[in-house]
């Protein structure tokens, strides 16, 4: 059984030779070629790269969302393709969180209901931590609405959340503020580059190559392969950046 792991717990991925492909009638389609990545704990990286590069089925394969075809992806230390049944049930709800373009918030249940449910499959006192976890998004006096009483940007936020409130080591963001407002956008990404300053690791998908700015780690894909992988010195703060 995999052992518990903190916010504090490495967030190293390493993947080697990882092959995606997907089987379309008699063809094979490649959502993956042969992609090596090495993170170290702690960076936010951003995918970059046009439609079809791959950027998504790489998030899929490090979250276990997918299987990989072939290769080796390692997720804070585990080997993530050999996991199974209960194992792997456990990697998805304590090692990695997950934040989506489009929030994915249960439409009957409040905001801290919607936090607290992810809260109780990861430990005690899932109330305290729900409420704790929106005040850090800046969502405290919104607890009580629903998702139809908030705007898009608040929906985000809780999304936010949710995943924070699991202290996963990472965090998964497939174009976290594509379907939101230039301000709201800038806020959601302060958000992030906060959780990685705060030692998680966050992988965010995204078209805009200004975001690229935010970021540790820059990764370029084409036609499933990644073409670049560039080291940022000095990452901007989101009061920096202008798209």
């Amino acid at each position: 059984m995999l052992e518990s792991m903190d916010a504090t717990a490495s967030g190293t991925l390493v993947l080697d030779g990882v092959s995606k492909v997907y089987r379309r009638g008699s063809a094979d389609v490649h959502a993956l070629a042969d992609v090596s990545l090495s993170v170290p704990g702690g960076e936010l990286v951003v995918l970059l790269g046009p439609s079809g590069s791959g950027k998504t089925t790489l998030l899929n394969v490090v979250g276990a969302i997918e299987p990989v075809t072939s290769g080796r992806v390692e997720v804070a230390g585990i080997d993530v393709p050999a996991l199974r049944g209960r194992d792997l049930t456990e990697f998805r709800r304590g090692t990695v969180g997950y934040i989506f373009q489009f929030f994915n918030l249960v439409p009957t249940l409040t905001a801290a209901e919607n936090v607290e449910i992810i809260a109780e499959l990861t430990g005690a006192d899932p109330r305290g931590r729900a409420v704790a976890a929106l005040a850090e998004v800046g969502m405290a006096d919104r607890r009580d609405h629903f998702p139809a009483q908030l705007s898009g940007g608040e929906q985000q936020r809780v999304a936010i959340a949710r995943a924070l409130v699991k202290d996963a080591p990472v965090l998964l963001a497939d174009e976290p503020t594509g379907s939101l407002d230039l301000e709201t956008g800038r806020q959601i990404l302060g958000l992030l580059r906060a959780a990685a300053g705060d030692g998680r690791t966050v992988v965010l998908v995204t078209h805009n190559s200004a975001i690229a700015a935010l970021a540790d780690r820059v990764v370029h894909l084409r036609d499933g392969r990644i073409t670049t992988v560039t080291a940022v010195d000095r990452p901007a703060t989101v009061a920096e950046v202008s798209w």
